[in-house]
């Protein structure tokens, strides 16, 4: 894909420079480039589906290393292999269709019952069995490349196709419609805040008093849509230390006409008794239910078990990640420049100048994200309902088949 190259390369720059954040935009952006690279590449005379999947492994593998914090990529990534493979899925239905059953063994045969080629029972059976297996997430763990998969159900197809078959209409096909349901995957992520709007009413009731933390544009979207539907209520947003984005979300409800009430971190504890609910938006949701989200929002979830408040998160689909936290490809979290917290000329006090390299007797740590347990979760609102932690497992395999998980990693031998 030579073509494909510099926006690829440029994609990974900003990636790294942190110039594209927040799962949106970066969901959206991966769809976008991954949806052009499947466009640009060129399809072969066999095995069409493995090897674009085998393109959009490769062009994964570039994205994930650039910023391995950002979930969004990978689950982009993922979702996209899995696209592949429905595809290339229902191809081998199609060409199943024009297939004629037999009983007889393999080295029996009846030229003047029907033209069209014949497949045994077993044949059939064995094959639907391999091409239309239910995904599984334990099998999600194993790093099995993709075209491992897509070349044994495309050839089974393929070879009985071959000799009738207008090959090149069929790789045409296949772009063209993996192509669409990529742009579908980016209306659904375009369309995420509505979906979740959508269900505000349903869960916050008149007089209710909600807190929030930090900012997140799905809260913020979800609590326009409230008051809308003439919903009566006030929100605790809890001011989201050290970059106090809180402070722009405050800002935002009030012109919206919501009561807001703006607090430090450290009075969630004390606020809490007067909470109805906690709603807040995370970074990624992980397989077993637990949470990736701003620091601080563990000791918010804590808070709300300890006097028995609904701890609710909304998120949409792009943010659901079939890793779990112990997952060594997981990167949890990362460190914020320490002039979050103070400013580098208040260093110049702190100093060991008695060494040589004048090691700093003051150190700064400032981490971006907190791990929420599911025991600790209530409800998690998604764009395709409510569920409890429990049932995420179920849902995420719903989007990643069994071998899309694994970007596989380069070979260290």
């Amino acid at each position: 894909m030579p073509d494909m190259q510099p926006l690829i390369s440029d994609f990974v720059l900003k990636l790294k420079r942190r110039k594209v954040e927040g799962s949106h935009a970066v969901a959206r952006q991966t769809a976008e480039l991954l949806r052009s690279v499947v466009s640009q590449h060129r399809m072969g005379s066999t095995n069409q589906a493995a090897a674009l999947a085998d393109a959009i492994h490769a062009v994964g593998e570039h994205l994930i290393a650039a910023n391995p914090i950002e979930l969004a990529v990978g689950n982009t990534v993922r979702r996209v292999l899995h696209i592949i493979k429905e595809e290339d899925i229902s191809f081998t239905a199609v060409g199943i269709e024009g297939l004629s059953v037999t009983a007889v063994s393999d080295d029996e045969c009846d030229s003047g019952n029907d033209d069209r080629p014949t497949l045994s029972a077993a044949v059939l059976a064995s094959h639907a069995r391999n091409a239309l297996r239910a995904p599984s997430l334990q099998t999600l763990l194993d790093d099995i490349p993709v075209s491992t998969a897509l070349s044994h159900s495309s050839s089974s197809a393929g070879d009985s196709d071959g000799k009738t078959g207008d090959k090149s209409l069929k790789t045409r096909k296949l772009k063209h419609d993996v192509i669409a349901a990529i742009g579908d995957l980016i209306e659904e992520i375009d369309t995420c805040y509505d979906q979740i709007s959508e269900q505000a009413v349903e869960h916050i009731h008149q007089n209710e008093v909600i807190l929030t933390l930090g900012r997140s544009r799905t809260v913020k979207e979800f609590l326009y849509a409230a008051k809308e539907k003439k919903r009566s209520f006030r929100v605790f947003v809890a001011e989201g230390a050290p970059r106090y984005q809180g402070h722009a979300l405050a800002k935002e409800l009030v012109e919206k006409g919501v009561q807001t009430t703006v607090i430090t971190d450290s009075a969630v504890f004390a606020m809490i008794s007067r909470v109805n609910m906690v709603i807040v938006g995370v970074h990624a949701i992980m397989a077993n239910g637990g949470v990736i989200a701003p620091v601080g929002m563990n000791m918010v979830a804590l808070a709300a078990q300890r006097h028995a408040v609904p701890f609710v998160v909304v998120a949409g689909s792009h943010k659901l990640c079939p890793l779990y936290p112990h997952n060594p490809e997981v990167l949890l979290n990362e460190l914020k420049s320490p002039s979050d917290l103070l400013d580098f000329g208040e260093f110049s006090n702190c100093m060991n100048f008695s060494t040589q390299d004048g090691t700093p007797l003051l150190n700064v740590a400032n981490p971006t994200f907190d791990y929420v347990p599911p025991k600790l979760v209530s409800l998690f609102i998604t764009d395709t309902g409510g569920h409890s932690p429990s049932y995420m497992y179920r849902l995420i395999s719903e989007y990643y088949s069994a071998d899309d998980l694994v970007v596989r990693r380069k070979s260290t031998s």
